[in-house]
């Protein structure tokens, strides 16, 4: 880590990771006292940065006159995201800019105020300036430690109680204890914070490498149980590793499942709902934890009938590999092979003829019997009583067909 160098080799080995002839709006169009500070500069000494990172600066004068100064000379769009606290984002050729007045009357008192000391830690643009960390956070760096600043300021804000979980999991760093014990302490006090707000946290925890150890840690401490968080999800969510999604097969094409099986795994419809969650990831944390439970009992002896299996491909044609997660690796990876054929009748399954198929072929009228009867169609060619598509499979699904309608009106 760049940490253990003397301070003034160590600015200047930060500044080459930093690379600001890359920049898109360079140092020296700032003004004078402004500072790099946060995830950058923390990343650049953990030797992590993004090829282009987010650059959170702070700004001695008017942030948002500055933002928008800055957008007329050097192109892109100026957003204000806080207009009382005078915050400004800044996006062009890709990158993003936050620039934010400094908060008290020097750069040592803003970076004080922070969250936790590794987000502490400032580069000053001017030439020549040393790091200033007033809050030992290269020194928590180098101990592979994440510590907050001050009790007082996780209750500043106290959506920063669930930050540390996720930089804890995202760093690669532990939480020191005292830190985490403040986090137990006023665990409750996080919901003070807008759902949306903690929604977007949990959301990036679930995307992490280790998140599933984060998202156990908030069921462990009931930091959500405000919203109706799963109180019994620890166990299941310390299952839903990086490690688990590669014995079951899970590929990057559906690298997604797994944020999503760990999000299911903690929060009910109820409590996305109270998360102000979309609607749609509302359905499908349902859908997963429905049949979730309803494959627990069929491991438990009451197996699934054919309409069941039928039912869950139906519901989750597109959300499968999430709930193939919480099987046994050997039996997810066989399954997970079967999802991967776009063929497969039972995993993607269709009615070998469709409604205007069967009403020319039949004389059917629209109406809930032509649902049905290919809802019973999809079954038989699921379960391999039609062929698949083939020149005998229109004439195998008529069979089926007019022997159903025959059955149903004796």
């Amino acid at each position: 880590m760049a940490g253990n160098l003397p301070a003034d080799e160590r600015a200047v080995r930060l500044w080459e990771r930093l690379a600001p002839q890359h920049w898109p709006v360079p140092p020296d169009h700032f003004p004078a006292g402004c500072a790099l500070v946060g995830g950058a500069v923390r990343d650049a000494l953990l030797g992590r940065l993004a090829p282009c990172p987010d650059l959170d600066l702070v700004v001695p004068g008017a942030a948002i006159s500055l933002g928008r100064q800055l957008a007329r000379r050097c192109g892109g769009t100026c957003v204000v995201l806080d207009s009382e606290r005078d915050i400004a984002r800044l996006v062009l050729r890709g990158w993003t800019l936050d620039l934010a007045r400094q908060e008290g009357n020097s750069l040592e008192q803003d970076l004080r105020r922070r969250d936790y000391t590794a987000n502490a830690i400032a580069l000053p643009l001017a030439p020549g300036s040393p790091l200033l960390d007033p809050t030992g956070g290269l020194g928590d760096l180098r101990a592979a430690r994440l510590a907050a600043v001050s009790e007082a300021n996780l209750l500043a804000d106290p959506l920063r109680l669930l930050r540390g979980l996720r930089l804890e999991v995202e760093l690669e760093l532990v939480l020191e204890a005292r830190s985490r014990n403040w986090i137990r302490r006023h665990g409750a006090r996080l919901a003070e914070v807008a759902g949306e707000r903690v929604l977007t946290e949990l959301e990036k925890l679930a995307t992490a490498p280790g998140g599933e150890r984060g998202l156990a840690g908030c069921a462990g401490l009931s930091l959500l149980a405000p919203w109706g968080a799963d109180a019994t999800a620890e166990p299941v969510l310390l299952s839903l590793s990086l490690e688990q999604a590669e014995a079951c097969g899970l590929g990057s094409a559906a690298a997604w499942a797994l944020p999503l099986a760990r999000l299911a795994a903690l929060l009910p419809p109820e409590a996305l709902g109270q998360l102000r969650a979309s609607r749609q990831l509302q359905q499908r944390s349902g859908r997963l934890r429905r049949w979730w439970r309803r494959l627990t009992q069929a491991a438990a002896g009451a197996a699934l009938t054919e309409a069941e299996q039928l039912q869950l491909h139906l519901d989750l044609e597109a959300d499968l590999p999430a709930l193939l997660l919480f099987l046994p690796a050997p039996q997810a990876k066989q399954q997970m092979e079967r999802w991967h054929l776009a063929e497969d009748p039972l995993f993607h399954p269709s009615s070998p003829l469709n409604g205007v198929q069967l009403q020319q072929a039949l004389g059917l009228a629209p109406g809930p019997e032509l649902g049905v009867l290919m809802r019973h169609l999809t079954q038989e060619r699921a379960f391999g009583r039609i062929p698949p598509q083939d020149p005998a499979a229109s004439r195998a699904a008529l069979i089926a067909a007019r022997a159903w309608l025959d059955r149903r009106h004796g």
